[in-house]
């Protein structure tokens, strides 16, 4: 509840409407056809089992509400759950640890993002997976895994340079290895970003 509350209030001050805030997941479904949100927040683990009841629940919401944003939080890196997440292909989701919203720039610029159909992966839970995960990488040069680390966590090109200290275009190279690299064709129609990131997940 304390958590709840506290996302409520940091909400109201990073200037966005929570138009409701539920204890349990069961709840939330029940009333979202109606509030019709454009980004839902949900624990993880919620009531009643705390197991995985916010992922369920954020997994029907994409199929009632197709273009919601999602932003799951845990309080630890769960790699199952962020394979589940990005399992869709699509954007307009993402996964942060609960330490992360002591921030509130980082949770305004998360969920602005996700809104606009973004994905964003805590660099932490980015770190851990790249750690656990290194085989599927292993034709990726250190800089186009460097770049496939702040793709996952939702990065654009621009920033992606920035926080590298090259140019975009060198940013945008990299991309196309990292796409050529995992197999990653241009169909026109799927999100390469993401899928990048879940061919890792998925070795």
């Amino acid at each position: 509840m304390l958590l709840r509350e506290g996302l409520v209030r940091l909400f109201d001050e990073a200037g966005f409407d929570c138009v409701a805030a539920y204890g349990d997941a069961d709840a939330l479904l029940a009333e979202v056809d109606r509030l019709r949100p454009d980004v839902a927040v949900l624990d993880v683990r919620m009531p009643p089992t705390f197991r995985d009841e916010g992922v369920r629940a954020a997994l029907e919401l994409r199929r009632r509400l197709p273009g919601i944003g999602i932003l799951l939080l845990s309080q630890y890196v769960e790699a199952t759950y962020a394979h589940e997440l990005l399992a869709a292909g699509s954007g307009g989701l993402g996964y942060l640890l609960k330490d992360r919203v002591a921030s509130l720039d980082e949770l305004q610029d998360a969920v602005l993002r996700i809104h606009a159909g973004g994905t964003v992966l805590d660099p932490q839970v980015v770190r851990e997976l790249l750690a656990r995960r290194i085989d599927p990488l292993a034709r990726l040069t250190p800089r186009e895994r460097d770049v496939l680390g702040l793709m996952a966590e939702g990065r654009t090109n621009v920033s992606i340079a920035s926080r590298l200290v090259i140019g975009v275009g060198a940013v945008e190279k990299n991309v196309t290895a990292i796409f050529q690299k995992l197999g990653l064709d241009d169909s026109g129609t799927d999100h390469r970003r993401v899928l990048a990131v879940l061919a890792f997940l998925r070795h």
